[in-house]
């Protein structure tokens, strides 16, 4: 085995092996190859995703703090209402 690699040992139930032997045997790759394969692919989406996920929350925050000054300063009577809604609405689809 290279250097360049680190030896790893995992658990694989025997569907997830059959799967990783079957698309190795397709793309002529060893299982090994298939598993580094999904493991760079995993890194960079969850690299990807984590970037993305922030960027989505600091978007929300900004709209949630806007929205709510928008509400206060313009239309302080109907804030209540708006939170009212808000909470049902939590219950109604989220069950919380």
């Amino acid at each position: 085995m290279s250097r360049n690699y680190h030896p790893a040992t995992i658990r694989l139930n025997h569907a997830q092996w059959a799967a990783i032997r079957t698309l190795a045997g397709t793309n002529n790759m060893t299982p090994a190859e298939v598993l580094r394969s999904a493991v760079e692919a995993y890194l960079a989406s969850h690299k990807q995703g984590s970037l993305s996920r922030r960027r989505l929350a600091r978007i929300a925050e900004f709209q949630h703090l806007a929205l709510d000054v928008i509400v206060r300063e313009q239309y302080p009577q109907l804030r209540e209402r708006i939170i009212a809604e808000t909470d049902k609405r939590l219950v109604q689809y989220h069950g919380a």
